[in-house]
C-alpha cells in the first residue's frame, strides 16, 4: 500500500483544480480516472441511510458519506452539504446572523447533495494520497497555519477593512513575528478574514 500511496501522492493535480471563494476544488472526474490508472481494482460506494444518499439532522443539516476500497484497503469520508458561503444547508431556508448583517442560507436541493457527494468522493481519494496536499494546506497562505496572537489595532483615518463573508472588521495581526495589515490578511486568505478562512478549511 505504501507504494500505491507514494505514486498517488506524487501526482501534481494543480492544473485540474478550481478556486472558489478562496477554496481549492479538484475535478472529481479527473481524480477518479487517475486513481483507476494506479488502482484498477478500486471501487467506491455512496453510503445510504434508509435508501437515501445522506444523513439529516434538523439542527445540524445534511451530511454525506462515501467509502473507497483499493488494494485491499477501505477508507471512509464524510462531508456536510454546504452553500456558497460554506454554511450548512438544511431542509428549510434559515438566517445566519452576524454582527453586521444577516445571511440567508437556502434549503438544500438534490443538486446540492449530489455536488457534496462528488466532493466527498474526491476527498476520500485523497486519503489514498491523490491530491492530499490540497487538504494538508500546502496550497494555502502561510499566515493561517497556527492560531495567531492578536495585536492592538492603531487608530487610522482610513475606513476599516471588513470581511465580506462574516461582516467582521479585520484588524492588524502579528503572524509569525510579522505585523500584517488588514488588506494583506484579506488578500492572503482569499478575500476573507482569518477566522472565516479557517472555518472554511475545517469544513472541507
Amino acid at each position: 500500500m505504501n507504494e500505491v500511496f507514494e505514486r498517488l501522492n506524487s501526482l501534481n493535480v494543480n492544473d485540474k483544480t478550481e478556486n472558489k471563494n478562496g477554496l481549492t476544488y479538484l475535478s472529481w472526474a479527473w481524480a477518479w480516472a487517475e486513481f483507476k490508472k494506479v488502482c484498477p481494482d478500486a471501487t467506491y460506494e455512496v453510503v445510504k441511510f434508509n435508501g437515501l444518499p445522506y444523513a439529516y439532522d434538523p439542527n445540524t443539516g445534511y451530511m454525506v458519506y462515501t467509502t473507497v476500497t483499493a488494494d485491499g484497503i477501505t477508507h471512509e469520508m464524510w462531508l456536510p452539504v454546504m452553500d456558497g458561503n460554506n454554511k450548512a444547508m438544511k431542509s428549510e431556508p434559515y438566517i445566519v446572523k452576524t454582527k453586521y448583517k444577516e445571511i440567508r442560507v437556502e434549503a438544500a436541493t438534490m443538486f446540492d447533495i449530489n455536488k457534496a457527494i462528488m466532493r466527498c468522493l474526491t476527498k476520500n481519494l485523497a486519503m489514498f494520497g491523490l491530491g492530499l496536499y490540497i487538504y494538508a494546506g500546502e496550497d494555502l497562505p502561510e499566515t493561517a497555519e497556527k492560531p495567531q496572537e492578536k495585536v492592538e489595532t492603531p487608530k487610522e483615518s482610513k475606513p476599516p477593512v471588513v470581511c465580506p463573508k462574516c461582516g467582521q472588521v479585520i484588524v492588524r495581526e502579528k503572524i509569525k513575528g510579522v505585523i500584517r495589515e488588514p488588506e494583506q490578511i484579506l488578500e492572503a486568505c482569499g478575500g476573507m478574514c482569518l477566522g472565516c478562512w479557517k472555518e472554511s478549511r475545517n469544513a472541507e
